[in-house]
């Protein structure tokens, strides 16, 4: 965090002297919040997609937002921005085994009152940037606002604090002519929910990964935007590495890996090779292949077809894995109305390739010389534990977050899901809403199938008013979500806010 500090403020300094003389807007928003529900958590639609922001069953919050944004008509520019939240909220129950007592009793946890949700500096010149800092991101595939959410880094978990460096969006391709583009990010971060996950966890039987760093790169190539028929293809690679990972059978520490971070492990993970003290590969890498088709109408209206292939191995990357993914249509409509967009989404995470993974290289003598590329858990990972940043899916809230295992499980306990989402939102006047639903069976995980399918049945309606005649800037809230079934348990909730936006410039 240290480090994310000095690397802001030094990208701070710089963008000051770039931009010296030119007036400065800032932008500013304050928002109060309350929450409540009848079951251990907000409905899976109220925390989901906030960024991590409130997934309590009851609360009270206060939302202070001030950013300065990048300039994108300048050839230098600079942005800034600081987010916090204050409030309350309701705690939940964790089952913790007690070693020494050989007793199980609950460990208390809740949101913590006060938290920095971003704070960042970002630089850019003509069309590329370098950031530092925790900053809020969106998908280049999946309608954040609509969509169940990107497999690989969706809008679900608290931003993770690094440095990013990248394309601000997709810029032509020399010698082209504007028909392929190109679009594509790194990142170096690291994790800050260490203490979350020791105070979460049972201390029975999992592994308990802390202190883990992060990566991301994305890769995108699209056909000329101006064109009806526009095409989007790429992959998406992130990962963990590094921190400790202590490992308990029956109450009983089994063993305990220090890797900590070693300078070479920046460029180990960029280019992933087998791994020297592991079974496979240094670190958890996983992904998605991802393909977008979009065909703009005469009218403007346009209908978009996308999938995300997920990968963690090499049956996932050779698309062996059936018809595993996030499969999407979306139609925008050409004029906002009382029905702008609609979307529908399936979503299959059930024919990963089975329990074993066998490699002839790992048993020294081994008279069986074929290998098997299965052992597909997604999300999972024997060494680092889940992919998830404070208990909050960072890909797909679809699948159910650890945050949810009140016994103190680690990992995503029903990743073997299959199911359907569908979304639209519209407008008349001052008003905006927002409806969505979704369906999923889902049979434990992809090493430990369940017994028994478990069902949900998930739906929100959000309404906001704008009166900007009367009171410019200012924005009510209203949501109410239920759940139903026996993966996610019974619950309704609801939530209410307000909130105030506005700006101000400084400077010639």
């Amino acid at each position: 965090m240290k480090t994310t500090l000095c690397a802001i403020a030094a990208l701070c300094i710089a963008s000051a002297h770039l931009s010296a003389g030119e007036p400065v807007k800032i932008d500013y928003e304050a928002s109060v919040l309350a929450n409540a529900s009848s079951g251990h958590f907000a409905p899976y639609m109220i925390g989901s997609w906030n960024y991590g922001r409130i997934n309590a069953k009851a609360g009270l919050w206060h939302d202070g937002l001030i950013k300065k944004e990048t300039d994108m008509s300048r050839r230098f520019s600079w942005g800034a921005g600081f987010e916090y939240l204050l409030g309350y909220g309701s705690a939940a129950d964790y089952s913790r085994y007690e070693a020494a007592t050989d007793m199980w009793s609950v460990s208390e946890r809740r949101q913590s009152p006060a938290r920095i949700q971003q704070l960042y500096g970002e630089i850019k010149y003509r069309s590329v940037y370098l950031l530092a800092g925790m900053k809020e991101r969106h998908s280049r595939i999946v309608d954040d606002s609509l969509s169940s959410g990107d497999l690989t880094r969706s809008n679900n978990a608290r931003p993770i604090p690094g440095i990013a460096a990248g394309f601000l969006d997709f810029v032509d391709i020399p010698l082209t002519n504007g028909w392929v583009q190109i679009d594509g990010e790194i990142m170096y971060g690291k994790f800050t929910d260490s203490k979350y996950k020791e105070q979460t966890f049972n201390y029975y039987s999992g592994n308990l990964a802390t202190d883990l760093w992060y990566i991301y790169r994305r890769c995108y190539f699209r056909t000329k935007p101006s064109q009806p028929l526009s095409l989007t293809i790429g992959m998406q690679a992130a990962g963990q590495f590094g921190g400790r990972t202590v490992y308990y059978t029956r109450g009983k520490v089994r063993r305990t890996e220090d890797r900590g971070f070693k300078f070479k492990d920046i460029f180990t993970m960029f280019f992933p090779s087998e791994g020297l003290g592991q079974e496979y590969y240094d670190g958890n890498s996983l992904g998605s292949w991802d393909v977008k088709l979009r065909y703009r109408f005469n009218n403007g209206s346009s209908l978009s077809v996308y999938f995300e292939g997920p990968w963690e191995d090499g049956s996932g990357i050779g698309r062996q894995n059936g018809f595993d993914g996030l499969w999407g249509l979306q139609y925008n409509f050409a004029q906002r109305g009382i029905v702008s967009k609609v979307l529908f989404e399936y979503f299959d995470f059930t024919n990963q390739s089975g329990p074993i993974h066998y490699s002839p290289e790992a048993v020294a003598g081994s008279s069986i010389t074929d290998g098997a590329t299965g052992g597909d858990d997604y999300y999972n990972n024997v060494f680092y534990g889940p992919y998830s940043n404070y208990g909050m899916s960072i890909g797909s809230p679809f699948v159910v977050s650890p945050l949810y295992n009140l016994d103190g499980s680690p990992n995503y306990c029903h990743n073997k899901a299959r199911g359907f989402h569908a979304a639209a939102e519209g407008e008349a006047g001052a008003w905006s809403y927002k409806l969505m639903i979704s369906y999923q069976q889902a049979g434990g995980q992809g090493r430990i199938p369940a017994y028994r399918k478990l069902h949900d049945t998930s739906a929100i309606a959000k309404v906001q008013w704008l009166p900007s005649a009367s009171i410019p800037g200012l924005r009510l809230t209203a949501e109410a979500a239920f759940d139903k079934g026996n993966l996610r348990g019974n619950n309704f909730g609801v939530l209410a806010g307000i909130s105030y936006c506005g700006s101000f410039t400084f400077g010639k």
